[in-house]
């Protein structure tokens, strides 16, 4: 989809679709609303009389304008009460504007900034959640199904009537369309079966994506895995006729601020290995490296957008899978920081692989680190689908990711990282063990990955809830969300100023 900016009003621009809004509880409309109002003969307030139009939130009435505006249909989109919008909301509300005129004929839409001056949001950081809201409403899922697909949006046009907000408005909207676009990418390859989407697939595509940014890329086989050390990755792997993968991406910014590890967890298909998983919701499986899609999404928006920080981006990639070669559990391996490590559950795999890889960002000279990954499903059962768990061994570094997270629209939680947690997970024979039973299973999980962040700044964002709508929603299809691109970005934006 092609973004622009337009200076003008919004009743005047060539469009299929035009989009206003209006707030809960608002009885006469004001502003770029009113106008539309004015050039439909007073309809929008007849049918806010009536009550058909209440402004509620994600409400999308569709008007036909029978001539009396350049574009076919005007669009009056609901905020819900305006001492609740925020951020999520101006993206959420464009989203369901766009998924509702899906498929509908419109291939070119305009829309005012929804939320600009309301409870004193950022005029440019709701421009760019409305194009990201966009990308969020008009991405289909069905990608492999047969026959003729619907006509799709080709153009979103962001109309700012006040030629002087032009320069701060361009930016925004640049950096909203930039992000949509990779996170829709991130959304696909999450979607995508395990059949067609293997470790090797993944690192090929994450080659082909680098190549075409011209950023830098290297895929390590098993046998370069082993080299290294990389043992607790290759105990996951062993049960799989799939090779994995270590895919590793590189920024470097002239002028950086230090450098961030990013690392994914890129498990393509789990089955929970020896310590397999019921048969019930298992497809769902193949989303098990939502995390890895994010990362390789994050690199391609650093590379696209260019800040003053080197990234380094990490994704260990590999099946899951019973076999008689899979590691079983009381085995014991070496991880690649040395410390041994006591496999008492083999669907605890994620923390194995994430282990050998925040070691591996370390090494590469993160300074800071960041891993996304569905690592625990009690981190489901203790947030539900609303926040991501987010743990970290550095108050400091917490607190900026919160507030990245805040700025993204985004909802994450911190857990806690008591020495007890640490505790739960002592093991008999090896310096470790990698599961400790149901209690606080989602903070035992980061905290063993905390023994491998060693001392280097790092948190942990279990996205296991929110990496997937488990139902359509106005503003999103059921499926994969692209949750955390968001935060790591803005997390980003923050460290290289």
């Amino acid at each position: 989809m092609e973004v622009r900016t337009v200076c003008g009003s919004i009743t005047e621009v060539e469009a299929d679709a035009i989009v206003v809004n209006l707030c809960e509880g608002v009885t006469q409309p004001g502003g770029a609303t009113g106008a539309a109002d004015r050039a439909l003969l007073g309809l929008i307030g007849q049918l806010i009389a009536s009550g058909e139009i209440k402004g509620k939130l994600h409400e999308v009435t569709v008007i036909h304008s029978a001539g009396r505006v350049p574009a076919m249909r005007v669009v009056v989109a609901g905020l819900g009460k305006s001492d609740q919008f925020d951020l999520e909301r101006v993206r959420q509300v464009m989203g369901a504007v766009a998924r509702r005129l899906q498929g509908k004929g419109v291939r070119t839409l305009a829309t005012i900034v929804h939320g600009a001056g309301i409870g004193g949001l950022d005029p440019a950081a709701a421009a760019q959640q409305c194009v990201q809201g966009a990308f969020l409403g008009a991405f289909r899922t069905e990608t492999h199904t047969t026959g003729e697909a619907p006509p799709e949006l080709e153009r979103l046009l962001v109309v700012e009537q006040d030629a002087g907000k032009l320069a701060e408005m361009e930016p925004a909207v640049a950096r909203g369309e930039v992000i949509g676009e990779e996170t829709d990418l991130a959304r696909y390859l999450t979607n995508e079966p395990s059949n067609l989407l293997t470790p090797r697939v993944l690192a090929e595509k994450a080659e082909a994506a680098c190549r075409e940014l011209g950023l830098a890329c290297q895929v390590l086989g098993p046998d370069e895995i082993r080299e290294l050390g990389m043992n607790a990755m290759l105990a996951v792997a062993r049960g799989s006729d799939e090779p994995c993968q270590l895919i590793v991406m590189r920024y470097q910014a002239e002028g950086a601020r230090g450098t961030l590890g990013v690392v994914g967890k890129g498990i393509t298909f789990d089955t929970g290995g020896i310590n397999i998983k019921p048969s019930e919701g298992m497809e769902r499986m193949r989303g098990d490296m939502a995390g890895g899609a994010d990362v390789l999404a994050i690199m391609r928006i650093v590379a696209r957008l260019q800040p003053a920080l080197n990234v380094i981006g990490v994704i260990g990639a590999t099946e899951n899978m019973p076999s008689g070669h899979a590691s079983k559990p009381g085995d014991v391996v070496r991880s690649l920081s040395g410390k041994t490590i006591e496999i008492d559950n083999m669907d605890a795999e994620g923390r194995l692989v994430l282990a050998d890889c925040l070691e591996y960002a370390r090494r590469e000279g993160a300074q800071r680190l960041v891993d996304l990954a569905t690592l625990a499903g009690a981190t489901v059962t203790a947030l539900g689908h609303v926040a991501a768990g987010m743990t970290a061994n550095n108050p400091e570094w917490a607190e900026q990711v919160k507030a990245a997270a805040a700025r993204a629209g985004e909802k994450v939680w911190q857990m806690p990282l008591y020495p007890e947690y640490r505790e739960l997970l002592k093991s008999m024979v090896a310096d470790i063990s990698n599961h400790s039973g149901r209690p606080a299973g989602a903070v035992t999980g980061a905290a063993f990955l905390s023994e491998f962040a060693g001392d280097t700044p790092w948190a942990h964002l279990d996205i296991a809830g929110t990496s997937w709508s488990e139902q359509d929603k106005p503003y999103a299809a059921k499926g994969p969300t692209g949750a955390g691109i968001g935060t790591v970005m803005e997390l980003i934006g923050s460290l290289a100023g």
